[in-house]
């Protein structure tokens, strides 16, 4: 088992002053699914992660068989939520062969009710405790995040994530400078040449314009909840097509996609009434700043999609009703 973080694309807005350069970061974590419900308490992070709906149950059971998710600290029992000491040596390699025991007869279980016919979404429920699972996280507010699970009283598997996490951002290097119009575009090769104009290219070196490179981007944030990635255009423009033509609009993979506001405080210009904000923003803090989504500073992408979000619910309509 190894949890792991990396960074794939790291952007900064231009603004006027240090106060307003601000960043956006896209990371892809592998870590035990365990610990995700902790890592969805962090409202402001955009997230697609890997699916018991739609993962093929083989795929799931080969992976707990060959690397089940296993804590990284076997603490020993005492009043409060953390376990300050570790047991023994001989209780330890007790306690993960035990471990290990019950994700195997887990596999067999799950392998027995997958040959009965029943569905994957049901029955990859029995290996979730041993699964190691991917996320795609994109943040602008990473902060919080860092002082309470970088802290020595988090779980010590989540503690691990947020140190790779925290080491992976700081050997990124420098965020690259978007100016008005350019995109935070996860997993699309960005470049410049001679004239400076940001440029945006697929895995086989194909250059996008942008709208395509937004739908590669999000293509393969979406991919992540059940495959391993096509970065190509093709398969892009398949899946970018079936997010938004089905009710309700799979949105969450277009929430990774992101350019800078061209006003990204209360007092820019003539930003006090609510019909001059730019098209995305949702809301502005007590401090000034505009947000979109959970995005401080950037245009969020789904929020410019039409459909993406239902404000008035009557209950279920009937098809061709």
């Amino acid at each position: 088992m190894q949890i792991s973080a990396k960074v794939i694309q790291h952007s900064s807005r231009i603004g006027l002053g240090t106060k307003n350069h601000r960043f956006i970061t896209t990371f892809e974590l592998e870590y035990p699914r365990f610990i995700h419900s902790e890592l969805m308490t962090h409202r402001l992070f955009s997230r697609n992660a890997a699916s018991s709906r739609a993962i093929p149950v083989a795929h799931m059971i080969r992976q707990v068989e060959e690397n089940p998710a296993m804590p990284v600290h076997w603490g020993m029992n005492q009043p409060g939520m953390q376990a300050e000491f570790e047991l023994s040596e001989c209780l330890q390699r007790s306690s993960q062969y035990l471990w290990k025991k019950a994700a195997k007869s887990a596999a067999r279980i799950a392998s027995a009710l997958n040959k009965m016919g029943l569905h994957k979404q049901v029955v990859n429920r029995l290996l979730e405790p041993f699964q190691m699972m991917k996320t795609v996280v994109t943040a602008t507010e990473l902060d919080n995040f860092f002082y309470l699970r970088c802290h020595k009283d988090a779980q010590p598997e989540i503690k691990v994530l947020a140190e790779k996490m925290y080491e992976a951002l700081i050997k990124a290097g420098p965020a690259e400078a978007l100016y008005d119009g350019e995109w935070h575009v996860p997993y699309v090769t960005r470049f410049r040449i001679g004239d400076g104009k940001l440029r945006y290219a697929d895995c086989n070196g194909q250059e996008l314009s942008v709208e395509d490179a937004i739908k590669v981007s999000a293509s393969c944030c979406a991919q992540v909840s059940y495959r391993k990635n096509d970065e190509t255009l093709e398969k892009a423009l398949v899946i970018y097509n079936r997010l938004v033509d089905t009710k309700p609009v799979h949105a969450s993979p277009f929430e990774h996609q992101a350019t800078p506001m061209l006003e990204p405080h209360f007092w820019c210009g003539d930003c006090q009434q609510q019909p001059d904000w730019e098209d995305g923003v949702t809301h502005a803090d007590r401090e000034g700043n505009f947000w979109s989504g959970n995005f401080k500073g950037f245009i969020q992408h789904r929020q410019l999609i039409k459909g993406h979000v239902c404000n008035e619910y009557y209950g279920q309509e009937e098809e061709g009703v």
